[in-house]
């Protein structure tokens, strides 16, 4: 078994202090952090309408740095996705917010076992990734019946992990996979995030429509972008569409409600469980409709809300957010009419990947290859960027 030792702290501290990993809490907010540690909350005040609303994304239970002097904060890194993170740090006898990049390890893998009990607990025997686990068996969740494999059958695939801190973090990317039953073989190809089997048939039976059919596209999807007039990072969690105040907004997909109510920068906000791992997020709402409430059932195209300007906004629009596994992806990458064959120039390409992946994944089966796993090697020191007596 292939083995990689990863600093779980990962250089030596610029000054002296004591860190900490925590846990972001449930129901915590970005104020809420700022005001327990005795930090102005113009701090929180003077960011900008995009920021604070960045700032709702901090998921409850990510793990995040502080770093101490005593009980006083010096500074801490706060993920809010997979690529950016929140920079709180002493500047000038106060403090300062940056979002800045996320340091991780990218580790490229793929595995070949045979199976004892089932996939799911074979994947984290010999990894120790639950999400590779629920990802792998989420892929094949309309075209192999798991409860029908035999001991010996074997399983294979290939993705990349990201590795931070020591630990799996976000959701690995699932390039392709095998599931081989006896002597059939069944094959899932990642292509632009979304899984076909080898002739380029679409498996994901998961469709949305949008919330407002017919308008107009404000603001698009993306997890990290450098501003090159402000000379910083952004991030736009979801998609924006423009409408006048008042215009319904339709639930995109079958579900059920976990959160009517106010959320930070969202302003009136609804979200929506699919299942499958999916949610979707609708913010600021003018108004929710009638009878609209947590645990509430909606179907496909219901009428949930209108559109509003609530929250941190300058004018009347939806915010759509997606979500899979509690990780953002652009929902304009998941929202059509009907699964999809591939044809064209799209299908040439998709057989590029499986002439590269298939015949892999069968000799991976066939010799059993082992998947890395970590180790994590503890260390009493860290760098966290910037600080007093750090530039920048």
């Amino acid at each position: 078994m292939r083995k990689i030792l990863l600093l779980s702290l990962f250089v030596v501290l610029l000054f002296a202090g004591k860190i900490r990993y925590e846990h972001w809490k449930q129901g915590q907010t970005l104020l809420g952090f700022l005001d327990a540690h005795g930090i102005n909350a113009k701090l929180y005040y003077n960011l900008d309408g995009e920021d604070k609303e960045l700032a709702s994304e901090i998921r409850a239970g990510v793990k995040f740095i502080a770093d101490y002097n005593g009980t006083q904060l010096l500074q801490a890194l706060i993920p809010i996705n997979e690529e950016l993170q929140i920079h709180i740090f002493r500047k000038n006898g106060g403090y300062a917010l940056d979002l800045i990049p996320i340091h991780y390890q990218k580790i490229h893998d793929k595995f070949g076992l045979a199976i004892h009990s089932s996939p799911y607990n074979a994947i984290v025997h010999n990894t120790k990734n639950l999400r590779l686990a629920h990802e792998f068996v989420a892929a094949f969740k309309h075209t192999v019946d798991f409860t029908r494999l035999h001991k010996g059958d074997k399983i294979a695939a290939i993705y990349d992990q990201k590795v931070r801190l020591g630990d799996f973090f976000g959701m690995p990317t699932l390039y392709a996979a095998m599931v081989q039953r006896d002597k059939r073989r069944y094959f899932v190809f990642n292509f632009e995030e979304r899984f076909y089997d080898e002739k380029g048939q679409e498996l994901e039976r998961f469709l949305l429509v949008r919330p407002i059919p017919g308008a107009r596209i404000t603001s698009r999807f993306t997890l990290k972008r450098w501003h090159p007039v402000l000379h910083r990072y952004r991030a736009h969690l979801g998609v924006d569409f423009g409408a006048r105040r008042g215009t319904p907004i339709r639930a995109s997909g079958n579900g059920r409600v976990v959160f009517c109510g106010r959320k930070g920068g969202y302003g009136n906000c609804i979200i929506i469980d699919h299942g499958q791992g999916y949610k979707t997020l609708y913010a600021h709402m003018s108004r929710f409709r009638h009878g609209m409430r947590r645990g509430k059932h909606v179907k496909q195209g219901q009428i949930i809300g209108y559109v509003g300007s609530t929250g941190l906004s300058t004018g009347p629009h939806l915010h759509f957010g997606l979500y899979k596994n509690n990780r953002a992806i652009n929902p304009l990458r998941v929202v059509r009419i009907a699964k999809s064959r591939l044809s064209g120039k799209k299908l040439r390409k998709f057989k590029k990947i499986v002439a590269k992946y298939k015949k892999e994944l069968i000799e991976c089966a066939k010799r059993e290859c082992k998947p890395i796993v970590i180790e994590k090697v503890e260390q009493s020191s860290c760098q966290l960027q910037g600080g007093e007596n750090a530039k920048g």
